[in-house]
């Protein structure tokens, strides 16, 4: 039964509009709890530890003016910025603080089998639209307009909706996102129906590319099945292929995955339906991309991860956890994109289950004002907060946009490395267990090496990225 999600509906239109008014009484409690009245992520942190205290929350509920709205950002080829974030974007909606918004994402492999993750989807079909004569989203990248590949050159790969301004955001202050909830988007064609899919790429890119055995460098791709009405919290693989080599619609040759949203033409593929018998795959949704425009240039290439968040490709990023990140530019432009349906830590390969998903958020503007003594106060870089964890994102390079000078958007994919992400990693963490927790320096050291975890987030986007994640019940008894 069509329940607003399935675009093949003939009611479509009427049934989505009828869930949006069934969820109408829902938001409004929702709004009405201590959710919102205690600052949000307060209300599910563990013994009430939350980066945001409530006398922090109240000050920055005064910034909401009246009654929060709930906003819809379908995905189209109007709605959606191709492998880059820009200062220079047009909004797409402009929201005040407290607001709600529901956003569609799609994922840049879904060409990769078309016909489960683009056929009859009108976002989608719009999106993905390219032919010889045609091509809906030109600009893919930030590379220059004369581009040998089309605008964009390709120097960045994400599908981003957005961008959404929050108004009266400024530089200084600090934005934050808590996702409410994350659902996959059902393959539209009925013989699909209920189930999702997703693609995995073992690509050029990965980690593994030049170690493979014998030599044999080959880039595959995986098929992945989830049931998007959330019967089962497990993904199986369909079936495999190797990269057969594309031919675009303009006449281009592609021997490898170098350009995203590249048409694949299964009567050209191999594919095996026997591979990962009897794995179960723990889903994980989540959104690989998120965050705001930075400041430094006007295009930036989507691919590595920065101060103002990005593709930090963290797992964690799913329901239930909160955001916190820098304003960097005017209305701070927060856009989102890359959704996973599962990724385990380092993301190994080139990619996770690359799967389309819808998000809705809240956003929540801490004015730059209101920041001092608190535990917000020098942040600089993007911080995930989740019911029992804090979890800090090192990078290579903290703000490569700033540290690498004018070449940064090349340079930085050679110069990454997992010692430097880890030192960022620590520098953090040191900080923020002495500024936010009053720690010594000697106690922030000694409490890193027995109860804080290091793991690493990503070795593909080019800053590489190590996480450190500590458990807030460790502070339950101290009252700093």
């Amino acid at each position: 039964m069509c329940l607003g999600d399935d675009p093949t509906c003939a009611a479509f239109a009427e049934h989505r509009l009828r869930y949006r008014r069934d969820m109408e009484p829902e938001r409004r409690a929702f709004l009405k709890s201590g959710f919102v009245a205690t600052g949000g992520a307060a209300a599910w942190a563990a013994g009430g530890l939350s980066l945001v205290s409530p006398a922090l929350a109240e000050v920055s509920a005064q910034t909401a003016v009246g009654k929060a709205a709930h906003y819809h950002l379908p995905a189209s080829a109007e709605t959606v910025h191709w492998g880059y974030f820009s200062k220079l974007l047009k909004p797409q909606i402009e929201i005040a603080s407290g607001d709600f918004v529901t956003i569609e994402t799609l994922t840049h492999h879904a060409n990769d089998d078309a016909e489960r993750m683009v056929a009859g989807d009108p976002g989608a079909e719009s999106v993905f639209l390219w032919t010889k004569d045609r091509k809906a989203v030109s600009r893919r990248g930030a590379g220059p307009d004369d581009a040998k590949l089309g605008p964009g050159g390709g120097l960045g790969v994400h599908i981003c909706t957005g961008p959404v301004a929050v108004r009266g955001a400024e530089p200084g202050d600090v934005l934050e996102v808590r996702i409410l909830d994350v659902a996959p988007r059902p393959a539209a064609d009925p013989k699909f129906k209920g189930l999702t899919f997703g693609s995995n790429a073992a690509a050029w890119w990965g980690y593994h590319y030049n170690d493979m055995l014998e030599g044999q460098k080959r880039e595959v791709i995986t098929i992945y099945e989830v049931d998007a009405t959330g019967g089962r919290d497990w993904a199986k693989a369909v079936y495999s292929f190797r990269w057969p080599g594309v031919t675009d619609p303009n006449g281009v040759a592609h021997p490898t995955i170098d350009y995203p949203g590249l048409p694949v033409d299964h009567t050209k593929t191999e594919r095996r339906f026997d591979v990962l018998k009897g794995i179960r795959v723990p889903i994980r949704p989540h959104f690989g991309t998120m965050g705001l425009a930075p400041s430094e240039a006007d295009r930036v290439n989507s691919i590595p991860p920065s101060y103002t968040g990005g593709n930090i490709d963290n797992w964690r990023i799913g329901k239930g956890a909160t955001l916190y990140y820098p304003v960097a530019v005017p209305g701070a432009l927060f856009s989102v994109g890359d959704p996973h349906a599962s990724q385990g830590d380092s993301e190994l390969c080139g990619t996770a289950i690359e799967c389309s998903l819808t998000g809705t958020f809240q956003f929540i503007l801490h004015k730059k004002a209101d920041l001092a003594g608190t535990s917000l106060e020098a942040l600089d870089f993007p911080m995930i907060e989740t019911k029992d964890e804090w979890v800090l994102s090192g990078f290579s390079y903290p703000n490569y946009l700033r540290d690498l000078g004018a070449d940064a958007q090349d340079a930085i994919f050679s110069k990454s490395s997992i010692d430097l992400a880890m030192r960022d990693a620590f520098r953090k963490m040191r900080q923020f267990l002495m500024h936010a927790k009053g720690l010594t320096e000697d106690e922030a050291i000694s409490l890193m090496s027995i109860a804080v975890d290091f793991g690493i987030t990503q070795v593909v986007d080019g800053n590489w990225g190590v996480h450190a994640i500590v458990k807030k019940s460790i502070f339950s008894e101290r009252t700093v």
